[in-house]
């Protein structure tokens, strides 16, 4: 489960603006989340950490990931292509 493709990737420009990075597993997502994110505390950083836990233990569905990880990017403010 966790490591079933998203039904679209989401390309970010974690590291540097001209550096990016598809995350296309939930799996990735909570990597991106717990090692690279820009910030410590931030409600849809937390949202989307709990709902990627949810889904690898199969409460939920990658699709829920993706969008809470997509709101997690918005709210910090990194870089992403619009696919």
């Amino acid at each position: 489960m966790t490591h079933r493709k998203w039904s679209k990737a989401v390309t970010i420009a974690l590291e540097s603006p001209d550096e990016w990075v598809v995350i296309d597993t939930t799996q990735a997502a909570s990597w991106a989340l717990i090692e690279d994110w820009p910030l410590e505390e931030a409600t849809a950083l937390d949202r989307a950490l709990s709902i990627c836990a949810d889904v690898i233990s199969g409460k939920r569905t990658p699709e829920d990931a993706r969008l809470a990880f997509i709101d997690a990017v918005k709210e910090a403010k990194i870089p992403m292509k619009e696919e």
